[in-house]
């Protein structure tokens, strides 16, 4: 059903099960998997700016390599790293990727937390030419007296 799978994180717990119902869907599907991050532009009237770009773009080039190999192996994948606006450049690299379903973390803000940031994935499902899957956990808690933090909400609630 679906070739090519576009999944962007952002490397929390809602992105990363993203990642991982992404994984499913490319193994049951024989499909390649690419895995976005994309940072954020930063104020170039900062002085610092620079710099702060350069340590966010490797900081995010080591944690790509990282889900890489801890969340991806022995599948058919790709890491992308992209900069500028996250909703712009989920659309971009769909169509750079030709992906034909985005799966995707939504963290369900409400109220005036939403107004003012908006929604990178209610941006995406408007403006995206496939399919967008949205993931969103209901919960995480910790396990009664045992510290492990689960997905609650998800099929086949397990550890995270």
């Amino acid at each position: 059903m679906f070739n090519r799978i576009l999944c962007p994180v952002d490397f929390d717990g809602n992105s990363l099960e993203a990642l991982r119902m992404a994984r499913r869907l490319a193994e049951q599907n024989k499909a390649k998997l690419y895995a976005l991050h994309v940072v954020p532009l930063t104020d170039p009237t900062v002085v610092s700016a620079p710099l702060f770009a350069e340590q966010a773009a490797q900081l995010a080039q080591a944690e790509l390599a990282r889900i890489s190999n801890a969340e991806l192996a022995g599948i058919e994948h790709e890491t992308l790293l992209r900069f500028g606006h996250p909703a712009k450049e989920i659309i971009a690299a769909e169509a750079d990727t030709n992906a034909e379903v985005v799966v995707m973390a939504t963290h369900g803000r409400t109220g005036v937390s939403h107004l003012i940031l908006g929604s990178v994935a209610e941006k995406v499902v408007r403006e995206s030419s496939c399919p967008v899957l949205t993931v969103r956990m209901k919960a995480v808690q910790a396990s009664a007296g045992r510290g492990i933090k689960t997905a609650s909400g998800l099929t086949g609630s397990r550890p995270i």
